[in-house]
């Protein structure tokens, strides 16, 4: 298993990168920025790329719809160019708040659509013309399709550095998880509870498998988690206490009810009633109380907080879980104690 850290939206940016750098030297693997409706993700990978020398450079994640298959191939191959081969394309399909409400462009067909932007990363990377009759994509864009009929099937002018960069699908639900076991490199799972695995995923996750082409390799997992490893009691509390947050921010209210993915995994994971008082109570406003609804249970198996003994049990689930990339997010109270979490975690892993 490797470790990976996300970077936040917000402070300064220069201050995070260079300590970024330490975070390299203590053994982190991948470094992962996020995008959402925030500054763009791509323009700070390249400002980490001439910074860093071994960190893999992670989108986390792209949403599909603000950009066409072939800008997210361009730009993927730009920034593994610049990285020398570092480069690990994360996208997802957001949601339509953020799609809809901030881009203005409608959400739909969110399942079809990343299968069409997988097949037409790759063409562009092996530099192929692009001719490619899918039921959204359309290359070129005919005159019967809409176009002028003036299009050409190009290919990139460029010689990539590598004709497969690995892509990591974003997923929760069982079709969406079916596809990232399908046709990507990587799975993103979150809140991933790995005593749960089966119960949650197995079904979805064999059948994608089925149809996977051997050249993918294995599928690949990458999980985010809170890291604390301490024997602080009360820092280890206020550190599940910021993890329960989290879980009822999304569990509760991230979607109406009825049509909360995230709500549906929790009931997956068992906490049928759990998952119900929890959006009840953060939609009707009750934030706090929605976060101290969210099982310990839930919060303990989920994120890697605790003594080194306990912590060391969870990287031991993870694995058996089949996790190949922790994103740990260090909870220490500065940067010189983040660093050393990483460093510890590192240790802990065979």
């Amino acid at each position: 298993m490797k470790i990976g850290m996300g970077i936040n939206y917000a402070g300064d940016f220069s201050e995070t990168i260079n300590n970024l750098l330490e975070f390299e030297k203590a053994g982190l693997d991948r470094v992962a920025v996020p995008e959402a409706y925030s500054y763009d993700a791509v323009s700070q990978l390249g400002y980490i790329a001439a910074k860093s020398t071994t960190l893999e450079l992670a989108t986390g994640i792209l949403p599909l719809f603000t950009r066409t298959p072939t800008n997210i191939a361009m730009t993927a191959a730009g920034l593994d160019y610049i990285s020398g081969g570092r480069a690990v394309l994360g996208i997802g399909a957001s949601g339509p708040q953020v799609i809809e409400g901030f881009h203005g462009v409608k959400y739909d067909a969110p399942l079809g659509r990343a299968r069409e932007y997988a097949d037409i990363c790759r063409k562009v990377w092996r530099r192929e013309r692009l001719e490619y009759d899918g039921k959204y994509y359309k290359l070129p864009l005919t005159k019967e399709d809409g176009g002028t009929g003036l299009g050409k099937p190009l290919k990139l002018i460029n010689h990539p550095v590598r004709e497969r960069i690995p892509m990591a699908l974003a997923a929760i639900g069982p079709k969406n998880v079916a596809l990232a076991a399908e046709k990507f490199e990587e799975w993103q799972p979150i809140f991933f509870h790995p005593d749960h695995v089966d119960a949650a995923f197995g079904e979805p996750l064999k059948a994608g498998k089925a149809k996977r082409e051997a050249e993918l390799g294995e599928l690949q997992i990458s999980v985010t988690t809170a890291l604390l490893i301490s024997d602080d009691e009360t820092a280890k509390d206020n550190a599940r206490a910021l993890v329960a947050h989290q879980v009822a921010l999304y569990v509760g209210g991230m979607g109406a009810r009825g049509k909360n993915f995230y709500n549906d995994l929790a009931v997956r994971y068992g906490y049928v009633d759990e998952a119900k008082e929890i959006q009840d109570l953060y939609l009707d406003g009750k934030k706090d109380e929605a976060a101290n609804a969210v099982p310990d249970d839930l919060v303990r198996q989920i994120s890697l907080i605790g003594s080194a003994d306990e912590v060391r049990d969870r990287v031991q689930a993870f694995e058996a879980g089949g996790v190949t990339m922790a994103l740990a997010t260090p909870m220490a109270a500065d940067h010189a104690a983040n660093v050393e979490q990483i460093r510890l975690l590192k240790g802990m892993i065979a």
